[in-house]
């Protein structure tokens, strides 16, 4: 039997770009739209302010020519309107649908009373609808929280460690603060197929009580890392991404606030460690530089060596005073 494939309906493709997280990375999906009008609250929800103004001053517009053209649709069916004057019937659409109405104009007969009540109802739903949308937008919790520009992979007790430092920008302190990273790596599976694959890091401080100034979060690459075995060059070459997420209690809104960062490969700095952002003033207390959240600094070489080197370094330089013993005293080597 021949199997009967359902026909799709053709829909046109279109390129939908979105900006994700702060940094600007963008991502495309194709066969997506930008505005998605079978859900207008998310369209008004995620639009800037200056988009959600050009679109309430659009709306109100749009209503008001529409009913303005029914009433120069029937001449005479508003009192006092001059015939053909689009700016009368403009105004008293404008007026009757604040529901204003200083009574220069005003229905004369049955149309124009049932336009009128018609445009009463719409100017009604509209103002309780913009309302609505605009306690929710300002209503909405947004986190103030400042990433530094580069994640970088530095020692820390020496073992070679991913920080990436951010901090606090309101007055406000933030609690229960929690921290995701990830890492989006290219990949080969056994047949052969290309994917990308997002790998979750382990944190060693992925959560803080109280946050007030500054954070760095510290990812250690060891053997069961997924970066074990990356530096910068095959990091660039993979197109690697750090997914970093944080989720905090405001206490001031008494809300949860979400944000997240992406840094490319070439946001990522080996061989280098943050300078010191947070010092104390004479009076004991923790003062944030915020402005020297970014600056990075170079490690010293050889700050930090390994047990086992420093054990080899100890017995090379045992039998390096050996030797030169010898050579100095060869008697006392030769009695003993």
């Amino acid at each position: 039997m021949k199997r009967i494939v359902p026909e799709q309906r053709k829909r046109k493709k279109r390129d939908a770009t979105m900006r994700v997280g702060v940094g600007g990375i963008e991502l495309v999906k194709r066969g997506a739209s930008r505005y998605d009008f079978s859900d207008p609250y998310h369209i008004a929800i995620e639009l800037s302010w200056k988009e959600f103004a050009f679109a309430f001053a659009g709306l109100e517009l749009a209503i008001n020519v529409v009913f303005a053209l029914l009433y120069l649709a029937s001449p005479g069916c508003v009192a006092n309107m001059r015939p053909d004057s689009f700016s009368d019937a403009f105004f008293f659409s404008l007026e009757t649908l604040a529901t204003v109405g200083y009574g220069a104009m005003a229905p004369a007969t049955l149309y124009g009373h049932a336009v009128s009540a018609i445009e009463i109802v719409c100017g009604m739903l509209f103002t309780a609808i913009m309302t609505g949308l605009l306690f929710v937008r300002f209503s909405k919790p947004r986190p103030r929280i400042l990433y530094s520009d580069q994640a970088v992979v530095t020692s820390h007790n020496c073992s070679p460690t991913l920080m990436v430092r951010i901090a606090n920008g309101r007055m406000t302190l933030l609690t229960h603060a929690m921290m995701r990273l990830g890492v989006l790596l290219h990949e080969e599976s056994a047949e052969g197929h290309s994917l990308r694959r997002l790998h979750d890091l382990a944190l060693s401080n992925a959560s803080l009580p109280l946050f007030a100034l500054t954070w760095t979060v510290m990812h250690i690459i060891d053997e069961k890392s997924p970066l074990a075995g990356y530096d910068a060059e095959r990091l660039t070459e993979c197109d690697a991404r750090l997914f970093l997420s944080i989720e905090a209690r405001d206490h001031a809104i008494g809300a949860l606030v979400h944000d997240m960062r992406i840094y490319t490969a070439a946001e990522v700095l080996f061989g280098m460690h943050y300078a010191e952002a947070v010092t104390v003033d004479d009076q004991r207390r923790p003062v944030a530089d915020l402005t020297r959240l970014s600056l990075v600094e170079p490690d010293e070489p050889g700050a930090c060596e390994q047990p086992s080197q420093q054990r080899t370094s100890r017995e090379g330089l045992a039998n390096v005073g050996d030797k030169i013993v010898r050579m100095l005293d060869p008697d006392r080597h030769a009695n003993q």
